[in-house]
């Protein structure tokens, strides 16, 4: 069969690398893709973006699933034009895409099912704001309420730091809409992590877990990104945690968003606070893959991805399950001159080395200029490897890293270090048995 990716980051490359690996998928195409997957052995970039056009595609060409990464298409509601043109494609429709696309609607829908998650208030007119750090104090997080590419979040230490962010979104408006309305919420203590599971809007399959770096620089130090690495598994999400997640996060979330009328089927991302007893708290919901995420899980997954999204969309994820390779995957961001604030575009990338089986290069922001790989946009590349343990994972992804060249290229040193502590922390015997416990 034909599958579409729609996207151009490095989780739509991943997701296609691994849909062409598929027995069912005869050709994959990605929309509109980047030179990572115009250059990738069995798929092809389309040069379209418009809901409209990309349906006319999908018909005139028999495209049969259609599987969507990023989050802005799923807030404008392609998924709910698809299926109304009879289109087999894979993602939340609009209404269930709120959990990402309004915190504001994902922290009421949390209080209305009982699902755990810092204490907030949402204002829309900055006084008000203003009065409530006033009264509350810091520390506190500041959210724009809408879609920011990443950038929308603001962990404030200090007061000032909070009177600073208000001002930022809702007076000199530089979130734009996003920010008309912000969301305040209680600082959490703890140590984050990634849970996404596969969704038929009743039952959940569990993907492997992971945790990503969000800071720009070594020991969380910086201005946040869209994330500078990532890992899998994620030492911190125990068996006991997991099953915390899947009893008071994930199964409340599909059954309250079924309830309301609009059943969630696709990727679904919680974002979540552990601490240091166990307990979860969510910190956000998102209506897709993770990014960097995606790049190490979908390096592990040994499973057919078409046929998991196929028993999604079939409603019988209740029947499958998911293999994955045993080895640690983890992947290094590198990213442009000036990123995050405002990334350099157009330098040549040079050393990009031929994939091996321990690890795979997966491109964001790449173009392809008279031949040539440069940069165009923040994050360029994932460089993405297995190892045995998190220290060989993390010695191969940097080796790789090491070959590979472009003017003003940023990167961290030190991706998956809270593994690395927590493995420390922890008795080989007690490692052991989580391991067993939990092969994701």
């Amino acid at each position: 069969m034909k599958v579409l990716v729609i996207g151009s980051g490095g989780r739509e490359h991943a997701l296609a690398w691994r849909i062409a690996q598929s027995p069912r998928a005869s050709r994959v195409l990605v929309a509109p893709g980047n030179a990572g997957t115009a250059l990738e052995d069995g798929i092809a970039n389309l040069a379209l973006t418009a809901i409209s056009d990309l349906v006319a595609f999908v018909r005139r060409e028999s495209v049969v699933l259609t599987v969507v990464g990023p989050e802005a298409p799923l807030a404008e509601g392609i998924v709910d034009v698809f299926q109304a043109a009879g289109l087999r494609i894979f993602g939340p429709t609009r209404r269930a895409a709120q959990l990402e696309s309004s915190k504001g609607f994902a922290k009421s829908f949390m209080a209305r099912h009982g699902i755990p998650t810092a204490a907030y208030a949402t204002f829309s007119d900055a006084p008000g704001a203003h009065r409530y750090v006033e009264r509350h104090g810091a520390p506190v997080v500041i959210k724009a309420d809408g879609l920011a590419a990443g950038k929308g979040v603001v962990v404030a230490m200090d007061a000032a730091q909070a009177h600073e962010a208000i001002d930022m979104m809702l007076v000199e408006h530089k979130m734009g809409t996003a920010g008309t309305r912000v969301v305040i919420e209680d600082y959490l203590e703890g140590e984050e992590a990634s849970f996404i599971v596969m969704s038929d809007g009743r039952h959940a399959l569990p993907l492997a877990t992971s945790q990503d770096h969000k800071r720009l620089g070594d020991g969380d130090r910086g201005p946040n990104t869209g994330g500078m690495g990532a890992y899998s598994p994620a030492p911190v999400v125990t068996p006991r945690v997991h099953a915390k997640a899947m009893r008071e996060v994930i199964q409340p979330a599909i059954a309250g968003m079924a309830a309301e009328g609009a059943p969630y089927v696709g990727f679904l991302y919680a974002g979540m606070m552990i601490t240091a007893s166990g307990e979860v708290k969510v910190l956000e919901f998102n209506c897709r893959l993770g990014d960097p995420e995606t790049q190490p899980i979908m390096l592990r997954l040994k499973s057919d991805l078409v046929a998991l999204i196929e028993d999604a969309l079939a409603g019988r994820l209740d029947a499958a399950e998911a293999q994955w390779d045993t080895r640690v995957a983890l992947g290094v961001v590198l990213a442009a001159r000036g990123y995050p604030e405002a990334p350099r575009k157009g330098d040549v990338i040079a050393g990009l080395p031929a994939p091996a089986e321990d690890f795979h290069v997966f491109h964001a922001g790449t173009a392809l200029r008279d031949g040539k790989v440069v940069t165009s946009g923040g994050r360029v590349l994932t460089v993405t490897a297995l190892g045995h343990n998190v220290k060989t994972a993390q010695r191969r992804a940097y080796e790789i890293a090491n070959s590979i060249h472009f003017a003003g290229m940023q990167l961290r040193r030190d991706i998956g270090h809270r593994a690395l502590s927590a493995n420390r922390r922890q008795e080989p015997g007690r490692l052991r048995q989580e391991r067993d416990a939990d092969p994701t």
